[in-house]
Parts: structure tokens; C-alpha cells; sequence
């Protein structure tokens, strides 16, 4: 490809600006703007015709109807649309209008060239406003999930920004039992609160099963904080609404989305948080984190750590105990989906280990049990059998019956690799 006759046929076209001269030829140098090249293909021609330099003014390009004259307003116009929303990331997507694209093609089939040959205008568009943006902002491009996404539509003139979700990492521990994870909207009145024009009896008139829950006690003030529209909570995995959960934790991620800010002192989120809880459930390890942390904590398999308080239908010995809870350490338990959960799961067995079991026998029909096993293990029904679903059972293996009365989560353990790795958070 002879650049110069590729100028001269461009230019027998009508005319045509720097910006889309230079588009042409976009691969056959670096460090140049479209608009560079152009200018220099066209001082280049006039050289080698011995002829007078032409200057094309933008306004009159026949290819992007001036378009390429407006990189400077257009960024202004996004930076206006994302208002006062605090962001260090961004991308620019174009809606090209069909004619300009049509007169991009059909400058390069009049030129010789490929369809594929140079730059498209949209790719320079993108990037000579992104470039601006920049600028007026000091916030840097990027095209993995930026914290704000711009989008220009040349063809009726509007510049839109989608702002993208924000996350905090960290993890709770459960203080008081009956408190569930997520809101538990009455199934009686589907959340309403209303049964006809009465209050709904069996929540009171609340629309809520639990009057509290993890989720209220935190998402909340963390979108308060950050200025969102809604938060969403991400739980590791969920205990029994009346568990308690102790120890070190368990790992949740909150979804912010559109905030206005993305920086925000944590220690004093996780203060907030812990003062509006009142006891019922604190947080710990508060982290700003990445979108792929969702995933991580949701896809987290890890094995649990549990104390049960448990009531016998029979008096049962030490040896007893002793010689059932050797039976389960290490055993491989298949559970069929309890009776208590076959409403929202569905029905097929599971197989789930025994890592570690220990119990203490604290009168002859009570004992307190440990349990250290799989993700997904079931440890009421791993205590009770649930009426033969869960195949080897303490009450199984000690012949009566097995309630438990009280349960605690002690830890959710990580996996091999370090949970909290430093690539899903940022600064």
C-alpha cells in the first residue's frame, strides 16, 4: 500500500479531515494521533506534487460529519454525567450513527482498501475521549469492570455513565440465636405484612418472619456510608437461623451499587456497624475489595467447625458415646435432603465427611458434641438421623433418639490456599 496514492484517493473522495486521512493509514506508524498522520500525509502530497498545502477543516469531512472535531466537548459532557461520583476507573464506549459507518466503509472500498484496514472511528473515538476524560478527571482507563462505564451516543447527542458496583469484604459472627442471614420475608403474606385488610397473624403485621437478620444489621449502613442506591448481601455459606456463629467468623461480601464514593475509613465502617448491631451480631476485618471476591465467597467450600448441645430420648453411657462417636470420626455420611429444608432444596443424597468428632457426656441424657466436618454437612441430622435420611447417625449408632438442642458454629475454615488473598482487595 502506497500511502500518498492512498491520501490522493482519499482526497478525490471530497473532502475529508486529518483525523479520517490518518484512520486509513493507523497501522503504519506509532506515537502519532489519526489527526498527526493526516496532516502529514497531506503536507506529503503536496511536497511531492510540488503543489499548494490544502488544509481540510473538520466541520466539512464528509466521512465523520465533524465529529472528530468535538473529543474535547464530548468528554466534558461525560464528565458532566457521572456528576460527583467518586471514581479512579473508566472505559468509553460510542454509538456510532449507521451513516458514519457506511461512509468509513465506503471511503475505503473508494481507496483500495480492505474493510479492516486502519482504525475505525469508533476505536478512535473511544480513546481520544477516553484520553480527555483522563485529563479532566486524573483517573486512569481500564477495560476490566472499570468503576464507571461511559457511553456517548453521537446520534442523538448524550453522554450516559453507569456506575459500577463497590464491595467491602469481612466477616461477621452471630451473637444471638433466631437471627437469619438475609431478610425472611413472611411466606404467609409474601412479605406484605397484610392478610386482606388485617395484619398478617403469623408475622405480626412485620412482613418478616425474624425481626432481624445479618443482612439488615449490616448492608444498611454500609450503603448509607457509600452513598449507594441498594447493597446486597454475600454470605460464605449460611448457619441455622438459630445458630450462633463464633469464632473467627464467617466470611461475607456486601454489594454497594451506584456509589457516590468508593473510599471510606473501614475501621470506622466496621465501628458503625458494630454500634447499629447492638451485640446481636459485630464484624470484623473489614476490607475494600474487588467484584471477583463475590465469587470467591459464594464458590467457598470450606469445612466447619461445630458445638451441639444435645438431648438423648435414653439414658446412654460414657462408653456408649464414646464408641458411637469413634464409629462416625472419619466417616463418609450420606444424607438425603432433610425434611426440615426439602422445601427449598432439591431432593437427591449427599455425601458429606466426618473430619473430627469429640463429645462429653454431661449428664445421662444430655452431652455436648464437636464436630469438625465438610462443607454441606448437616449436623442436626448427623446427630438425629432424620427419621432414617441420614445414614450413619449418632442416634443410629447409640440406638435412640437425638435432639439437638442448641448449636454453635465455631470456625469456617479456609482452603488450602490463604482465603483472603491480596489480589481481591484494593487500596
Amino acid at each position: 500500500m502506497n500511502v500518498l496514492e492512498v491520501a490522493a484517493d482519499a482526497a478525490a473522495t471530497g473532502p475529508v479531515c486529518d483525523a479520517c486521512l490518518g484512520r486509513l493509514v493507523a497501522d503504519r506508524s506509532f506515537g502519532l494521533s489519526n489527526a498527526e498522520r493526516g496532516r502529514s500525509l497531506r503536507v506529503a502530497n503536496a511536497l511531492a506534487d510540488d503543489a499548494d498545502f490544502d488544509p481540510v477543516e473538520t466541520a466539512d469531512c464528509w466521512v465523520c460529519e465533524g465529529h472528530c472535531a468535538a473529543f474535547d466537548e464530548w468528554a466534558e459532557r461525560a464528565v458532566e454525567a457521572v456528576g460527583d461520583v467518586d471514581f479512579s476507573t473508566y472505559n468509553v464506549g460510542t454509538r456510532t450513527p449507521p451513516l458514519i459507518e457506511e461512509n468509513e466503509a465506503l471511503l475505503r472500498e473508494e481507496c483500495g482498501l480492505e474493510a479492516d484496514a486502519g482504525e475505525p472511528f469508533k476505536s478512535e473515538f473511544n480513546r481520544e475521549v477516553g484520553k480527555r476524560v483522563g485529563r479532566l478527571t486524573d483517573a486512569e482507563v481500564s477495560f476490566d469492570r472499570p468503576h464507571v462505564q461511559f457511553t456517548l451516543n453521537l446520534e442523538d447527542g448524550t453522554a450516559g455513565a453507569k456506575v459500577n458496583s463497590t464491595f467491602v469484604y469481612g466477616r461477621y459472627r452471630k451473637l444471638e440465636r433466631d437471627i437469619p442471614q438475609t431478610e425472611w420475608p413472611c411466606r404467609e403474606c409474601d412479605g406484605s405484612g397484610r392478610q386482606g385488610r388485617q395484619p398478617c397473624d403469623h408475622c405480626d403485621g412485620t412482613g418478616y418472619l425474624y425481626p432481624h437478620s445479618v443482612e439488615e444489621l449490616t448492608a444498611p449502613v454500609v450503603e448509607d456510608v457509600l452513598g449507594g442506591t441498594q447493597a446486597t448481601f454475600h454470605g460464605a455459606g449460611r448457619e441455622d437461623v438459630d445458630a450462633l456463629m463464633l469464632g473467627t467468623g464467617r466470611p461475607f461480601v456486601i454489594e454497594v451499587e451506584e456509589p457516590q464514593r468508593r473510599r471510606t475509613d473501614v475501621e470506622r465502617l466496621q465501628a458503625d456497624i458494630n454500634a447499629f448491631a447492638e451485640g446481636k451480631i459485630e464484624v470484623e476485618g473489614l476490607r475494600l475489595a474487588t467484584y471477583e471476591m463475590v465469587e470467591r465467597v459464594k464458590r467457598h467450600d470450606a469445612s466447619k467447625r461445630y458445638r451441639a448441645r444435645v438431648e438423648f430420648g435414653a439414658d446412654v453411657s460414657e462408653a456408649d458415646l464414646a464408641a458411637a462417636v469413634d464409629a462416625l470420626e472419619g466417616a463418609t455420611i450420606e444424607q438425603y435432603t432433610p425434611n426440615r429444608v426439602d422445601h427449598r432444596r432439591a431432593n437427591l443424597t449427599r455425601e458429606r465427611d466426618v473430619y473430627e468428632m469429640t463429645a462429653e457426656l454431661e449428664g445421662p441424657r444430655e452431652a455436648t458434641v464437636e464436630v469438625h466436618g465438610a462443607g454441606g454437612l448437616y449436623i442436626k441430622e448427623l446427630i438425629s438421623g432424620d427419621e432414617g435420611r441420614t445414614e450413619p447417625s449418632l442416634a443410629g449408632e447409640l440406638g435412640v433418639e437425638a435432639v439437638v438442642t442448641a448449636l454453635d458454629v465455631l470456625a469456617v475454615e479456609g482452603e488450602d490456599e490463604p482465603f483472603e488473598d491480596a489480589e481481591f482487595f484494593r487500596d
